[in-house]
């Protein structure tokens, strides 16, 4: 779905999901990148998005690096729009853990994917045991 630049984003993603149910698609990916928990504007426009979309759906993707930055983001994200899981990248180069197990108390989602490279099979399902196996070893 293509708009003009500087297009409401509530709007390209009302259509995007128009545009797939009129093709008989059950998955549309709505990625709203680069949102900072600190910026207010933006923080309320993806929680335009979700009143417009009315997603099934709503997951936080954090960086496993950035430590206690990832669980304050989660936690105004969540306040925002309501996260239903999480997905964590960069896991494989956090030894300690700390962002995962912050997060997932935190705010109480599940924690559902982990990303542990660049490439499309390095995003794994979240098991516990993988974690405290990271811990340990």
């Amino acid at each position: 779905i293509k708009h003009e630049k500087g297009a409401d984003p509530a709007a390209v993603a009302f259509d995007a999901v128009e545009h797939a149910k009129a093709k008989r698609k059950d998955v549309v990916l709505i990625d709203t990148a680069g949102r900072m928990q600190t910026n207010v504007n933006l923080m309320d426009e993806m929680a335009k998005i979700k009143r417009v979309v009315k997603p099934d759906l709503i997951i936080f993707v954090g960086d496993s690096l950035t430590g206690n930055d990832a669980v304050e983001q989660a936690i105004k994200f969540n306040e925002s729009v309501g996260i239903d899981a999480i997905i964590l990248t960069k896991a494989d180069a956090d030894a300690k853990g700390g962002a995962a197990l912050s997060i997932g108390y935190v705010i109480n989602k599940p924690i559902i994917f982990l990303g542990t490279g660049q490439d499309y099979d390095d995003l794994i399902e979240f098991k516990p045991e993988w974690m405290i196996r990271q811990l340990f070893t």
